[in-house]
Parts: C-alpha cells; structure tokens; sequence
C-alpha cells in the first residue's frame, strides 16, 4: 500500500483547504497570477497561485499525481530535498509561463501596429484569426465581424474602431489569471520519469500500462504542440506546465553533475 509521505501530506491538506476557502467564504480571485502588466497584478501571486484550483476536479488530479510521484520522490531524496525541488518547478512554472505571454502579448502588439500603418483586411485578420470569436461574447463577436467588413475601403473611424478592439482583445487577455500545481506536478512527472523509468503508468482513459520513460516524453510533446497551437477549445496553460518540467530536469542535471547540498541533511 503506498504510504503518503509527511511533506506530501501537508501539500495535500494546505491545496485541499485553500480550495474549500475560496468554494465557500473567501474571495481568492487576487491569489491567482496575473501578468504583471495587469492592474490586477500583485507580487505575492507569484507564490500563492500554485496552491489554487480552477474546480474540483483539477485539484483532484493535481492531488492524485502529487500523492503517486511525490510519495515516491520524497522517500527518495528526503523532505527538505523534495520540498526545494517543488517549490523550484513551481516557481519555474510561473516564470516560463509569464515569459511566453510576453511574447504572445508582444507579437499582439506588433500586429496591431502593423494593423495601423496598412489597415486592409489582410493585417486585419492578421490579429483576429487567432481569437477565439466563438469564445467571445456575441455582441463583441458581432462588433468585429462587422468591421471586417469595413476594412475592404477603411475609414478613419473604421481603423479606430478595429484598434480598439484588438487593443479590448489585448487587455482582456492580459487580466486572464492561472492557476493551480499543475507546473510543479509537472516537475514531480519529469523526475519520477528520470529515477524510475521502467515503472508502469496506467492512465485513466487508456487502460494499458505505459513505462513512465515513453509515457512522460510523449506527455511533453503533447503539451508543447498545444502550447504552441493555443486551439480555441483549450484554457489550459501548456507552457506553465514545460517550465515545471524543464525545471526539474535542469535541476535534476545540476544535481547529478554537481550534487546537492540536501544530500547529506535531507533526512
């Protein structure tokens, strides 16, 4: 029977009561993270956005996998290594996912200007091809469609209106707030893939034991192609989930090569 080791078990109970804080008496909405362009941005979000879920059953699953990979890493390397290790893919998560916003924002912005100094339909659906307009509320929906129109024959007022729209697009992109362990989980994967590879995964929607040495490189993959593609159907943050991952495989290199200073005081 896997026993839920000590750091594992206060990670589960801190995640499990800061979710039913914000279910039924508190307003979380400020501990999720924002970018820092946002007016809603504070520095603190940095550290609580990973001990947030977006519903039940993303706190489950978050939970579940701390518990299978995190049980295992920590009897492994020790509390205070495991803990390090967490916090390190946590954190490592929110500077990879802040940074790819960074540039999708940045590559907004440049379409918009492009938008300005050649307003035709070509610059216009530049930008907006990538919205998710089926997404949208109808009204905002309609209000660019409309104005796609306009863009065959662009009026001053035509070329302000298509602006402000994006510009609305961009600001309400930038409000959008993450959440969750997903990017530290991330990590733990990463890890128990590189210190037990031959052990076999069963996953829930595909019921045939898959080695964790194929199973978590293909996981990646899928996440970078989602990641990259941004599918209108997905809120997920793909590159949150890479930065978890790819901070744990650089630390884990760091280690092997130069070891650690938990190596001797982690028990």
């Amino acid at each position: 029977m896997l026993r839920i080791t000590e750091v594992v078990k206060h990670l589960l109970i801190i995640n499990v009561l800061v979710f039913l804080a914000g279910e039924f008496f508190l307003d979380t909405n400020m501990l999720a993270l924002r970018f820092p362009t946002s007016a809603d941005f504070r520095p603190y979000q940095i550290a609580t956005h990973f001990f947030m879920h977006g519903g039940f059953m993303h706190l489950f699953f978050n939970m579940f996998a701390l518990v299978m990979f995190g049980s295992a890493l920590e009897a492994l390397w020790g509390p205070k290594k495991f803990l390090y290790f967490y916090f390190a893919c946590a954190f490592g998560a929110a500077v990879l996912h802040l940074g790819y916003s960074w540039w999708d924002f940045s590559q907004m912005e440049q379409a918009i200007a492009q938008f300005q100094a050649n307003p035709s339909p070509e610059t216009y659906w530049a930008y907006f091809n990538d919205v998710p307009l089926d997404k949208l509320n109808p009204e905002y929906q309609n209000s660019v469609e409309q104005l796609a129109g306009a863009m065959r024959n662009p009026s001053a007022d035509a070329v302000d209106a298509g602006v402000f729209r994006m510009n609305e697009f961009l600001r309400a992109k930038v409000d959008i707030p993450i959440v969750g362990a997903s990017g530290a989980i991330y990590g733990l994967l990463l890890a128990f893939g590189m210190y037990f590879p031959n052990a076999e995964l069963m996953l829930i929607f595909l019921p045939i034991p898959i080695k964790a040495k194929y199973f978590i490189p293909i996981l990646m993959v899928v996440e970078l192609f989602l990641g990259v593609n941004q599918f209108s159907w997905d809120n997920i943050a793909h590159f949150a989930h890479l930065g978890g991952a790819l901070t744990g495989f650089l630390l884990i290199l760091y280690w092997r090569n130069f070891g650690s200073r938990f190596d001797n005081t982690g028990r």
